[in-house]
């Protein structure tokens, strides 16, 4: 059984004020407006490391099989329980495809094929840059993972909109629908 108050989850906020100390000396960092960058940073109080706060990226895909889509259906948290495509952080010296086919077969046990940029995806209120693909399942057999509690296609018209997991799912899978449909996604 799932328990929720077990999860803490460290999102990625937009702000600042969860830095605290330099990750070089230790010191406490203080907001300090760059002139040469018109921006107000964290910088280090003593030895004045500017600590650049950026988004991580998400690397994802919608995997297609025979006209039909697959979903899994979330096995961690944040949005435990809920459908999107597989996707996830893109680790440090790795190829943003690479990251999409790997957390693919790390959710879906599939192996697939990029077919493409679907779109990308930012929000201000969320510290990630979310890069979905086009993809084509080319082998594997689909199953649940430690990540996924199930793994399901879905016909275009059977996508559970009301149970998906983040605005961005919900996005990408406007676009790829807009996509499939007329083969491009800025109607």
């Amino acid at each position: 059984m799932h328990d929720k108050q077990r999860h803490i989850w460290l999102q990625h906020p937009a702000d600042s004020e969860w830095a605290k100390f330099c990750p070089r000396c230790g010191t406490g960092l203080v907001d300090r407006y760059l002139e040469a960058e018109q921006h107000t940073r964290k910088v280090c109080s003593a030895c004045d490391f500017i600590f650049y706060l950026n988004p991580k990226v998400v690397a994802g895909a919608v995997p297609m099989q025979d006209g039909r889509i697959w979903l899994v259906r979330r096995n961690i948290e944040p949005s435990w329980g809920s459908w999107t495509f597989p996707g996830g952080y893109v680790d440090l010296g790795e190829q943003v495809t690479d990251a999409a086919i790997r957390e693919t077969y790390e959710e879906t046990l599939l192996n697939i094929r990029i077919e493409g940029l679907l779109n990308v995806y930012s929000y201000t209120n969320v510290g990630i840059v979310l890069v979905v693909f086009r993809a084509t399942v080319t082998g594997g057999v689909a199953a649940a993972t430690p990540e996924s509690q199930e793994v399901r296609a879905f016909a275009l018209d059977d996508i559970p909109w009301t149970r998906l997991a983040f605005p961005s799912t919900r996005d990408a899978l406007t676009d790829y629908l807009k996509f499939e449909r007329s083969g491009r996604i800025d109607d």
